[in-house]
């Protein structure tokens, strides 16, 4: 079975209503990025962070995977498939993909502000059981903080997106601008003479490269055209 490979982004969420990475205003649904999504943000005021992604689970929650996600998981009959998502949502799982790679963690989990990898002290959370208490401590006596790669952190699944980006039959990339890394180097690990496709509305610098097919729809259309040409 040939081995495909996506690697999706906020465009991919969009149709879904669910904004998961800021804009090029800097914001994230309304605060500045640092306050919400870095890691000063959060010793500085992890308060407001809580509070912040309480609001954004909430939302998650109410939040359905569009055609494009399902249509994803669906190849997963004919292919074998490897999501590599920079989105904090779970909207690919929802959807019924089975090996999603998170880049940037996963809005419904939470961790120790310690040791934030140790699965020991990493929780799921549900959707009756989506808020986290001012001041609610992990296992290990820290502060529950959520299990999101802040900006200036390191990501430790890039390696093994790169494993499954180096072992693909087709790369194909959904709605990202590729200017966020390590993600957007992603396509450099492709092995040479794959095919290469991008769906993205937007001009994308890596999609005038060479070998690269640009479809210029968003995530669904998208998605339909691209069952056309597979």
């Amino acid at each position: 079975m040939k081995k495909i490979v996506f690697l999706t982004g906020a465009g991919m969420s969009v149709e879904s209503g669910f904004k998961t990475f800021r804009g090029n205003d800097g914001l994230w649904e309304n605060y500045p990025v640092e306050e919400v999504a870095s890691h000063e943000g959060w010793e500085r005021n992890p308060t407001l962070v809580t509070a912040f992604y309480n609001g954004l689970r909430r939302k998650l929650y109410d939040a359905q995977p569009n055609e494009g996600h399902r249509l994803i998981a669906g190849l997963e009959s004919r292919y074998e498939v490897t999501v590599v998502t920079q989105n904090v949502d779970n909207l690919h799982e929802k959807a019924g993909s089975t090996n999603v790679i998170h880049l940037h963690g996963e809005l419904t989990k939470v961790c120790s502000s310690l040791d934030p990898y140790n699965p020991r002290y990493i929780q799921e959370l549900t959707p009756d059981n989506a808020e986290v208490a001012v001041g609610a401590q992990a296992g290990d006596g820290s502060l529950l903080r959520p299990f999101i790669v802040f900006f200036g952190e390191s990501v430790p699944m890039i390696e093994p997106a790169i494993k499954a980006t180096s072992q693909a039959d087709i790369f194909v990339v959904v709605g990202t601008s590729l200017n966020v890394y390590p993600a957007a180097g992603l396509i450099h690990y492709a092995p040479k003479g794959i095919p290469l496709y991008l769906i993205d509305p937007a001009d994308v610098a890596q999609g005038d490269s060479a070998g690269v097919e640009h479809i210029r729809l968003g995530a669904s259309a998208g998605m339909q055209e691209l069952l056309r040409r597979l």
